[in-house]
C-alpha cells in the first residue's frame, strides 16, 4: 500500500482490499476492510500502520509497554512500531466479502 493511499478527510472512514495471506484465516487475500482513522487504537484491535513508505495491516500486539504488528498467520514475523501508537493509521472495523456470511463489525 502507498504512503499517499487516500485524499479523504483524516477522519473519514475508508475502504483497502487485503493483498496476500498475512492475516488468514480471519481475513483472507481479496477481502475488503472498513478502516476508522479515528478509532481507538488497543492491544487486540485489527489495524493499518505506517511501516516506512508502506501501510500494513495487523493486529495490534502489546508486551511490557511495547507495542508491534503481529500476524495472524504464523509464517509471518512480529513488526515493531518505531513509534509506538503513532504509526496506526486507523482500526479496521469491518470486514466485507462477496457473500453476506463474510460480512463482520469489528469494535
Amino acid at each position: 500500500m502507498d504512503a499517499h493511499y487516500s485524499s479523504c478527510a483524516e477522519a473519514e472512514p475508508f475502504a483497502l482490499r487485503v493483498i496476500g495471506d498475512s492475516m488468514e484465516p480471519e481475513f483472507k487475500d481479496g477481502c475488503i476492510i472498513i478502516i476508522d482513522p479515528s478509532g481507538a487504537a488497543r492491544a487486540g484491535s485489527f489495524v493499518v500502520a505506517q511501516q516506512g513508505e508502506e501501510l500494513i495491516f495487523r493486529q495490534l500486539a502489546e508486551a511490557r509497554g511495547v507495542y508491534y504488528l503481529a500476524a495472524l498467520n504464523q509464517a509471518y514475523p512480529d513488526l515493531p512500531l518505531a513509534n509506538g501508537l503513532r504509526d496506526v493509521r486507523g482500526v479496521v472495523v469491518q470486514r466485507a466479502g462477496t457473500r453476506r456470511r463474510d460480512h463482520k463489525r469489528y469494535d
